[in-house]
């Protein structure tokens, strides 16, 4: 029931039926109100009429009895008449039924009545008189008394009274009437209200149906528009949001998809704020940053680094964008914070960290490679300026000590030489421009023809130089031969330049599970733990006083590296002091 009341149908079936209910109200007390008024009124009417006439009966017929016998067939069967001189004397009575004469006594005594023989003027009174029928029961009567005139002069009067019994059942019998045709007006507008309430309110209804839909997120549905009138317009133009919306919300998607794959395509980590300080929103590399913040600060309040805090409370505060570089747990972070608004009011922040640890780390490693190349240089130019001076200053005595300068002046600049194509080399492999040339290649026979070029260097410095390339089998490997040469000619040059006289240089090579591995083993001094990792930084040299001597750049295991990895392998490093180290790269490749 509190549902019909709560909906339209209820509130605009109520509303109806109270406005025709007041309606009906109003027109049926002011049609009973008429009727009541139009009933007395002809009541009083007839009686004057009846007066009238009965007095122009006795003014103009001069026989009694045949005025007796027209007033009495002129009064209705409810109407009763009684002619008085001037004296009060009654002289004739018409329609006396029982209790006839206290009734004549009534009249003839009111005062009211009796003013019809002063004023020469009839008068009309409502009394309540003796019934015809029970003379201690009192009835309404209508009661009028008009002057008898003879010529000009007064000569008696007539009073004329009826029973409003007849009046007031024809009162009855209208208002049930009325209050019938009222009763039945409002069921009928009950039925009605209803019947147009609901119509009115289908059409709202399947609107509200499509309301809902649309907020469930089916953006298609549309309300259908039979009609032609404001419903169908509110109908048109609930259809055409519905197509407004869906078209927003699909922009509104795409431009959220793209601005969701911008941020996760982002190397830069984006952080955005509430204003409280809490996280909103994240992009996958600032998810890493937050963990890596997180494990770093388990001790501390917080999973932001108070550094960002100062900065991002100062954002919020002072409305400006604040920009810094700081390290923050073994990183370098250039951090650019700016405020979000929302409209003029400061509703939070976005944080934008770009890392430039490895930055930093090219800069320094810039930084030591022009340092390691001026040093590298410097020794060789110095030489070169010192012994060409001897040479031109005539200082040299003996052809023999001439010989020995220039031998040593053309060393030096063979030196210089190769630190620059192997400064060279390693600049293009490190910047992507050194392009390989890949072709199927026999294993076994390269490692054993790159070997041999050493058996002859290796004798010189009483070295036992050997090779086992049987693990490599008949392996087939996609590789650039030119370069894997480059590479085991640095580590065989390597292990010879290392090893002392009586020690030996071991070259393996085998092949297996798509797997191709070469070692180079010495039995030189080794090298120190602490230096293994850096062993194939350029210029790192485990030993700085024995390199020079022996025509090391400090760009070979550097150049290595490189090739082997732009091959899709990696090469490892294994030593011990004392005992001599083994170099070891790995390329993995498809069986055939």
């Amino acid at each position: 029931m509190n549902r019909i009341w709560n909906s339209i149908v209820g509130k605009l079936w109520a509303t109806i039926l109270l406005l025709v209910s007041f309606v009906l109200f109003i027109v049926s007390v002011l049609l009973l109100e008429f009727l009541g008024n139009f009933y007395g009124n002809q009541a009083e009417n007839t009686l004057r009429q009846q007066a009238v006439t009965i007095s122009k009966i006795v003014d103009q017929h001069e026989d009694p009895t045949a005025s007796i016998y027209v007033i009495d067939d002129l009064l209705g069967e409810d109407t009763s008449a009684i002619i008085v001189d001037v004296s009060g004397k009654v002289v004739d009575a018409f329609h006396e039924e029982k209790n006839g004469s206290k009734i004549r006594e009534i009249l003839l005594n009111d005062k009211e009545l009796s003013r019809v023989f002063g004023e020469d003027s009839p008068v009309v009174k409502e009394m309540n008189l003796p019934s015809a029928a029970d003379a201690d029961r009192l009835e309404a009567h209508s009661v009028l008394a008009a002057p008898l005139h003879e010529g000009d002069r007064l000569n008696g009067a007539v009073f004329v009274y009826q029973n409003m019994e007849a009046v007031h059942e024809n009162i009855r019998q209208t208002n049930y009437i009325v209050l019938l045709s009222a009763f039945i007006a409002f069921v009928l507008t009950t039925f009605f209200a209803f019947f147009l309430s609901s119509r009115i309110t289908s059409p709202l209804r399947k609107l509200k149906e499509a309301a809902n839909s649309l907020a469930e997120g089916r953006y298609d549905t549309e309300v259908p528009t039979p009609q032609h009138d404001e419903i169908g317009d509110l109908a048109v133009a609930f259809n055409k949001m519905g197509r407004q919306v869906k078209h927003n919300l699909e922009v509104i998607g795409q431009e959220k998809e793209q601005l969701q794959n911008i941020l996760t395509s982002m190397t830069d980590a984006v952080i955005s704020f509430n204003r409280d300080g809490s996280i909103l929103l994240t992009n996958p590399p600032a998810d890493r940053l937050l963990k890596k913040w997180r494990d770093a600060r388990k001790d501390k309040e917080g999973d932001i680094p108070d550094e960002i805090t100062g900065m991002l409370n100062h954002v919020v505060m002072y409305s400006e964008e604040v920009e810094d570089e700081l390290p923050l747990d073994g990183q370098y972070f250039d951090i650019t914070i700016s405020p979000l608004y929302s409209g003029s009011y400061i509703r939070g922040a976005v944080a934008v960290f770009r890392d430039m640890t490895e930055q930093h780390r090219l800069d320094k490693v810039r930084t030591d490679f022009l340092a390691n190349v001026s040093h590298e240089l410097r020794t060789p130019i110095s030489m070169l300026i010192g012994y060409s001076e001897a040479l031109s200053d005539g200082i040299v005595e003996t052809e023999e000590d001439r010989e020995e300068m220039m031998k040593i002046i053309r060393d030096e600049a063979m030196r210089m030489g190769r630190l620059v194509n192997d400064t060279l080399d390693l600049t293009r492999l490190e910047s992507g421009y050194m392009r390989l040339y890949k072709e199927p290649t026999a294993v076994r026979p390269m490692v054993e023809r790159i070997a041999s070029k050493f058996i002859q260097k290796a004798r010189d410095a009483d070295i036992t130089l050997k090779v086992d390339a049987a693990g490599a089998g008949e392996a087939i490997v996609d590789l650039d031969e030119d370069r894997i040469e480059q590479v085991m000619t640095n580590l065989i040059d390597n292990a010879i330049r290392h090893t002392p006289s009586g020690g030996t240089v071991e070259v393996k090579s085998s092949a297996d599970d798509g797997l191709l591995e070469v070692a180079v083993a010495d039995t030189g001094s080794g090298i120190a733990e602490e230096d293994l990792t850096y062993v194939f930084e350029r210029f790192y040299k485990a030993d700085k006083a024995r390199t020079r001597g022996k025509g090391g750049t400090g760009l070979g295991l550097a150049i290595a590296k490189n090739i082997v990895e732009s091959h899709g392998g990696w090469i490892r490093a294994d030593s011990r002091l004392g005992k001599g180290t083994t170099m070891t790269f790995s390329i993995p490749f498809e069986e055939r």
